[in-house]
């Protein structure tokens, strides 16, 4: 097992205290947004390990299934398969869906041919992968998923008795559900100007009076889309989207398709390995619109929320379930009794609260704190687990 150094990405929508509270640090006043977990090239892990640290991802290329273990290479291929992290937003991040694993093979494929570098601002596909991700609050964790029913949408849009939001209303009002969502985000996302501007100017004052008068009603979380940008489509493109908050220990699993944006809180979260991201508002970056309504999936309802369900024949070891094997997500509540991380499959075992000891068939003893992590090969040899009011949540595989 091998203690990770990890990257923290300080993206302009990260918050500047919540990663630097959990790891017990000063802020630096600088944005702190995720902290990465895992072997993508973009943020490797360093692995302490021989007089290390070494890249976590060379380690795994060097030796496929000495680290990942045969069973995985077979089913995955020779990398680590997810990526894991902690996610603070201290503002709104865009508004997005991510594609199924045949979009994103011929996206990339038709964006290699046209010559666009992978690195390009106007990107859509960096990798050929698809990135269904899970995330489970640390915190109150506030965000947007999924469409809401178009009467839903619609009442919401009217009460706010904004005139440019008519045609849009009206929109709403088609009996198919998904052409009625499809039409709307389209009308949002290619609305000319100056009419676009004056939409979100008066939707924005609408939104912000309503929820001065009623803080805790349905317009009170798309105040911090007001306040963090001003003029953006964005926020009209929210309104059509399910207000969610996740409580400590609460998760969602969103697939492709889905549109979502977090608002705020701190989170961890695991996804396929992946970088591809369709944007839709809430964003200075590249808004490939055509694109994105061929990704996004039109279907309304509200996300169902996770919550972690014992795992027969591993004591202690409670699971967030989800559809695919790329990735799974548990989590142990240490209260002081000893426990078994079964070693046949590659980990990350991450510390979000109390002290977590590790111990490995060899004696050998690694203390996680709060924010700290460790990679552990798959051995097929198990490593004990022990700690008294300490959370641990462990990545991994399906096999």
């Amino acid at each position: 097992m091998d203690r990770l150094v990890n990257t923290v990405r300080p993206y302009a929508w990260g918050s500047v205290t919540a990663i630097p509270s959990l790891l017990g640090q000063e802020p630096t006043g600088e944005p702190q947004a995720e902290l990465w977990m895992g072997a993508h090239p973009g943020a490797p892990s360093r692995a302490d390990r021989d007089g290390g640290p070494h890249r976590l991802d060379e380690l795994i290329a060097a030796d496929p299934e000495g680290e990942l273990g045969a069973a995985t290479v077979a089913r995955f291929g020779p990398t680590l398969p997810f990526l894991f992290k902690i996610l603070a937003a201290g503002i709104p991040l865009s508004i997005q869906a991510h594609p199924t694993l045949d979009q994103a093979r011929a996206g990339h494929a038709a964006e290699n041919a046209l010559g666009i570098p992978p690195d390009a601002p106007n990107r859509n596909y960096r990798d050929a992968n698809h990135k269904p991700e899970l995330i489970c609050a640390l915190d109150d964790f506030d965000g947007l998923c999924g469409f809401r029913r178009p009467a839903e949408a619609a009442a919401l849009m009217a009460a706010l008795k904004v005139p440019a939001l008519d045609p849009l209303i009206a929109l709403l009002q088609d009996e198919d559900e998904s052409r009625a969502l499809s039409r709307t985000l389209a009308a949002v996302l290619t609305m000319a100007d100056p009419a676009a501007a004056e939409a979100v100017r008066d939707t924005a004052e609408a939104v912000d009076k309503a929820a001065a008068g009623d803080p805790d009603g349905p317009y009170a979380p798309y105040t911090r889309i007001t306040r963090e940008f001003s003029g953006d489509r964005g926020l009209l493109a929210g309104l059509l989207l399910n207000h969610i908050r996740l409580r400590a220990g609460e998760a969602l699993y969103l697939g492709a398709g889905v549109p979502h944006a977090y608002l705020q809180g701190i989170c961890v979260e695991l996804m396929a390995n992946s970088d591809n991201v369709l944007r839709a508002g809430l964003t200075p970056k590249h808004i490939d619109v055509p694109e994105l309504l061929k990704v996004v999936g039109f279907t309304p309802g509200a996300p169902d929320v996770l919550r972690p369900a014992p795992v027969p024949g591993t004591p202690g070891e409670r699971l967030y379930p989800v559809p695919i094997d790329e990735f799974r997500l548990s989590r142990f509540d240490l209260d002081g009794q000893p426990r078994t991380v079964d070693g046949r499959t590659p980990q990350i075992l991450l510390c979000t609260a109390g002290t977590a000891r590790l111990t490995a068939a060899d004696g050998t003893v690694l203390d996680l704190a709060p924010g700290e992590s460790a990679f552990l090969p798959a051995t097929g040899t198990g490593t004990g687990l022990s700690g008294a009011a300490a959370t641990v949540f462990r990545a991994t595989v399906t096999l």
